[in-house]
């Protein structure tokens, strides 16, 4: 009679509690660390750009050093190209295939880096001009070479890969969705 009033634990009527698969555990760490990287680059780039801008600014207004002005100009458009490639642009990357690859992505960087860091303020009259132009070509300096340093690493191909799959996974879902959807399942 005991056996009879006992129930069975694996009993196939009830529900287990399976462990979650790795695709329902949530974003992939490593991409979501890609895109905070790339938000800190494309900041530090808006703050080359701003002060390459006020720079050009102040060169102009004074009408004592055109070419460095002209200098800035151009290293104000760069930092606008360089913030866009961070964007992952479809059109941008179409176009410009070596933004694709981390190493020149980064070699970009550093160049725009020198470009704000060059022909500093030897009058020492605005030192808040020189520290920002100092702080945003350190901040853009540092991601370049890390995007270099992660390039010859390997790291972009394996983001890009990690991104195709999770590409892959989302049109999966979306089409057993449909499915269920249409098969009233």
């Amino acid at each position: 009679m005991p056996r009879d009033l006992e129930v069975e634990e694996d009993s196939p009527h009830q529900p287990r509690e399976q462990a979650p698969s790795r695709s329902q555990r949530g974003p992939d760490v490593f991409l979501v660390v890609c895109r905070c990287f790339s938000v800190v680059t494309a900041v530090s780039t808006i703050l080359c750009a701003s002060a390459n801008v006020l720079s050009a600014i102040r060169s102009f207004r004074n009408a004592s050093d055109i070419f460095g002005g002209i200098f800035r100009c151009y290293a104000a458009a760069l930092c606008i190209f360089v913030a866009v490639v961070e964007t992952e642009w479809g059109f941008i990357l179409k176009y410009f295939r070596v933004m694709e690859y981390w190493p020149g992505r980064g070699m970009l960087q550093i160049f725009v880096a020198l470009m704000t860091r060059a022909f500093p303020d030897v009058s020492w009259q605005r030192k808040d001009l020189i520290a920002l132009q100092e702080i945003a070509s350190y901040l853009l300096l540092a991601c370049g070479v890390i995007y270099v340093v992660s390039g010859i690493l390997c790291l972009g191909y394996l983001k890009r890969a990690r991104q195709r799959r999770q590409i892959s996974k989302d049109q999966a879902a979306r089409d057993l969705e449909v499915r269920s959807s249409t098969f009233g399942i």
